[in-house]
């Protein structure tokens, strides 16, 4: 029973913070782009609204206000997904209250929790009068929920999770190049063998707690190593044509032809088909590439300060052709792991292959909708 309930916990725990980062995601996607856009071109912070300032000062501002506002946006959403609208204020507080106390991304998120189970037990448990009824989601609720988060992060959590931030933060800028390609692989593993799920949210909410501090070189690993799967397994079916090995049936042919597209976007998701009819095979193989991409891309230092958006941050990016070189390395690696691990498919299957669908998968015919 107890085993039972902890298990029921942890994957509340989960699901409350997948919610709040898929609130998060476009938040930060606009966010990175606008800052990464201005500062390509020269724009600058605008200090005083009543000096002149040019377009890209404005892209700048506003990116970095977003990103900025990060604690707010995942304590806000996960106090929300706790407790619904009651847990909108309390959340909103707290992630204010870890900017204030430079806590940051970690503390948002770890206030978010907290702020969101205030409001769910006082929405359970306080009892007032039939008039006052309406009061409690408005009034009640909201104001008594942030009063109690803010003296716990305040007076209690607030300056450990600022202390931990710190340290974590000057662990990995004084990583060393060997360091540098560990943390990288380790990054580039967890990144992609669940193909965008659970691992690799969590990952990337750690992630996004280092990009609020400026890191920016792992979420490069990570936007990487949620490429090389498809990247890979389209390598993987030009080698098939090189080398004589069918590993493909038409289906799964078929199939690349709109996972491709999806992997230069940066979304895995299309590869499913595949990656389920040989589960195990493919995880070793992305596996594999990830960690090998990771540990490059780590060690030549790419960086990203956008955590979305495929080929197309690119041009955002720091050391963008290292990084290029890193997923093509990585996915490369993938391919080869793939077309020797799997087995050639039967008699029939290469037969329905070879004269239903032999035309090549022509990449100039692949269109992004």
């Amino acid at each position: 029973m107890a085993e039972q309930t902890s298990g029921k916990l942890l994957t509340n725990l989960k699901q409350h913070a997948l919610t709040a980062i898929s609130y998060l995601i476009p938040v930060v996607v606009s966010g990175g782009f606008l800052l990464a856009i201005g500062s390509l071109f020269g724009g600058q912070t605008i200090e005083n609204i009543q000096d002149s300032f040019g377009f890209f000062d404005t892209m700048y501002t506003m990116g970095g206000l977003i990103l900025g506002m990060l604690p707010v946006v995942i304590a806000t959403g996960i106090a929300f997904s706790i407790a619904d609208k009651p847990g909108i204020a309390p959340g909103f507080l707290v992630g204010l209250v870890g900017i204030n106390m430079n806590s940051g991304f970690i503390g948002g998120f770890v206030g978010g929790f907290i702020a969101g189970y205030i409001a769910k037990f006082l929405k359970d448990k306080m009892k007032v009068p039939q008039w006052a009824e309406g009061l409690k989601p408005m009034l009640l609720i909201p104001f008594v929920a942030s009063l109690a988060v803010g003296i716990i992060m305040y007076y209690v959590l607030g300056t450990p999770i600022s202390i931990l931030t710190d340290a974590l933060n000057n662990y990995l800028l004084g990583l060393d190049t060997s360091q540098k390609l560990f943390f990288g692989l380790i990054i580039g593993i967890l990144s992609s063998v669940d193909y965008g799920g659970p691992i690799n949210k969590v990952v990337f909410a750690f992630l996004l707690s280092l990009q609020s501090e400026g890191i920016n070189e792992p979420m490069a690993v990570l936007m990487l190593a949620s490429m090389v799967t498809p990247f890979g397994m389209t390598i993987a079916y030009y080698m098939q044509k090189v080398f004589g090995k069918n590993i493909y049936v038409r289906m799964e042919v078929e199939t690349l032809k709109t996972a491709f597209p999806m992997g230069v976007c940066m979304i895995t998701e299309g590869c499913y088909p595949i990656i389920f009819n040989d589960l195990w095979r493919c995880v070793v193989s992305t596996a594999i590439g990830g960690a090998i991409g990771g540990a490059m891309s780590m060690y030549l230092a790419a960086a990203s300060p956008v955590p979305h958006g495929g080929l197309f941050a690119m041009v955002t990016m720091t050391n963008p052709f290292a990084w290029f070189a890193s997923l093509l390395v990585g996915s490369l690696a993938t391919a080869i792991v793939l077309y020797v691990l799997k087995k050639p498919v039967s008699l029939d299957d290469v037969k329905e292959l070879t004269e239903e669908d032999e035309r090549e998968i022509d990449i100039k015919e692949l269109k992004i909708t």
